[in-house]
């Protein structure tokens, strides 16, 4: 990408000044201690630092897929939780329908430096995963390789960015089923609770494949994983 233009700089810094008046320290150090933070908090609720993306936006005018990702960078510098969110607004509000699978490079520096669900869950879902429902065939090779990365969070998203799909009734059940199985004996509860969710999603639509899912591995399967994934399942399912 070339050098933002001066106007997405002076949006950014509108933005997190404006971010940096709103909230309060008590709410902040319950937030960090929440999420188990290193960062900063300003304790800005997130309805307030979506409004607040969404007015700068506005202001901006048509945005371009690089006016995006510039502007995207310009709000994750620096070390303050709610300037991170701001990022991932932007990201998965304004950018999800113009990014590409040649962008998962970008979005994979973010879920590796965010370190927490509250940001990575949304960049998996709303921006990952919105590539990967949009244009699945050239995704695949970067999913399988986050689903066998050292880094908890990536695994995670591999198997998070699947939900569009699933949620729109094009589920990759082959994927899904590899990744699960291939992730069910590992300890991360980040892990395990996430492969329990995408089967419950999978579960509205297609309750037998999960039911007969979850009784090939049961013995295998941890009590999270397990109760997240019934818990859409008629009772008489299993």
């Amino acid at each position: 990408m070339t050098d933002p233009h001066p106007r997405l700089v002076a949006a950014a810094t509108g933005v997190r000044e404006a971010l940096d008046r709103m909230g309060t320290a008590e709410r902040a150090e319950r937030d960090r201690a929440y999420l188990r933070s290193d960062l900063a908090h300003l304790g800005v609720p997130v309805p307030d630092v979506r409004r607040t993306v969404t007015a700068a936006c506005r202001a901006l005018g048509p945005l371009t897929r690089d006016d995006i990702l510039h502007l995207a960078a310009l709000l994750w510098s620096g070390d303050v939780y709610e300037h991170r969110q701001a990022a991932v607004e932007t990201l998965t509000a304004r950018a999800a329908a113009v990014l590409g699978p040649e962008d998962l490079t970008a979005l994979e520096r973010y879920l590796r430096a965010s370190r927490t669900w509250a940001l990575v869950d949304t960049l998996a879902v709303h921006a990952a995963g919105a590539v990967v429902a949009r244009e699945p065939a050239p995704c695949g090779a970067t999913l399988d390789r986050w689903a066998h990365d050292g880094d908890f969070w990536l695994r995670r998203t591999a198997l998070l960015a699947l939900l569009p799909g699933i949620r729109a009734g094009a589920p990759d059940l082959r994927r899904l089923s590899r990744y699960a199985d291939a992730m069910l004996d590992e300890r991360e509860f980040f892990v395990r609770k996430a492969i329990g969710w995408v089967l419950r999603e999978v579960s509205v639509r297609d309750p037998g494949f999960v039911a007969a899912w979850v009784r090939e591995r049961r013995p295998r399967m941890s009590g999270v994983t397990f109760r997240e994934a019934v818990r859409r399942l008629p009772a008489d399912a299993l």
